[in-house]
């Protein structure tokens, strides 16, 4: 793990803002909360990464911890933060992104599984270092439609997982509202928005293709 902040990279800009907060949205996906048993909740369910767990997906193969048991995948569509976002309505959230990219929410399920039967909370499974590994990001002005991103991840060749945007059960726009109506979202903070069916364990020489349709794609393998 580096010791220098974290700098996410920004495709075609200067960006230097150091990797703030990452705000993480559980159940985002009606399909997702059905294949673990969980039930879809009435609002977005809400957690934090710190920025000690981001590192960049492409820069180095994934390490996974030893002994914690399973570690499982889920793709996420990524929104940098870059203004200001305080008790904000859903109009004006679009206009504070800076970009968007792909992250990978990785998860000690076995310990998720511990955490939420004693009803704890699930950081010790979902905030370790590098937990968040983390594509490049393109300019949140290249989006043409934010309600048609789609995202996949295909492991060793073979599709695990594909969603849209429009398949949220809290859209985009609406998503970052709520949060900011709870505490504020600064510039260069992270939220990751959900992550479609499909999750599953990850092995030793796996090899990750993850997509943003139309916009990026990116590769990693598992250590």
């Amino acid at each position: 793990m580096s010791t220098s902040p974290f700098i996410p990279r920004l495709l075609e800009s200067d960006w230097q803002q150091p990797l703030g907060k990452i705000v993480c949205v559980g159940r985002n996906y009606a399909e997702h909360a059905a294949e673990l048993n969980n039930p879809v909740p009435k609002q977005p369910l809400l957690f934090m990464k710190p920025a000690t767990a981001a590192v960049d997906l492409e820069q180095a193969p994934l390490e996974l911890p030893k002994d914690a048991g399973e570690v499982h995948y889920e793709t996420e569509i990524a929104v940098l933060v870059g203004k200001r976002l305080q008790k904000a309505d859903p109009d004006q959230v679009f206009a504070a992104i800076a970009g968007v990219g792909l992250a990978l929410d990785l998860t000690l399920r076995d310990l998720q599984t511990q955490l939420k039967q004693k009803g704890h909370p699930w950081e010790l499974a979902k905030a370790w270092d590098d937990s968040c590994p983390l594509t490049a990001l393109v300019k949140a002005e290249k989006v043409e439609d934010w309600q048609a991103l789609e995202l996949s991840l295909s492991i060793n060749g073979e599709e695990r997982q594909r969603g849209q945007a429009s398949q949220m059960l809290t859209p985009l726009a609406q998503l970052l509202s709520y949060i900011s109506q709870h505490f504020t979202l600064e510039e260069g903070d992270l939220v990751l928005t959900g992550t479609p069916a499909g999750v599953g364990p990850l092995h030793s020489g796996d090899q990750l293709e993850l997509e943003l349709k139309g916009y990026l794609q990116a590769s990693t393998q598992v250590k």
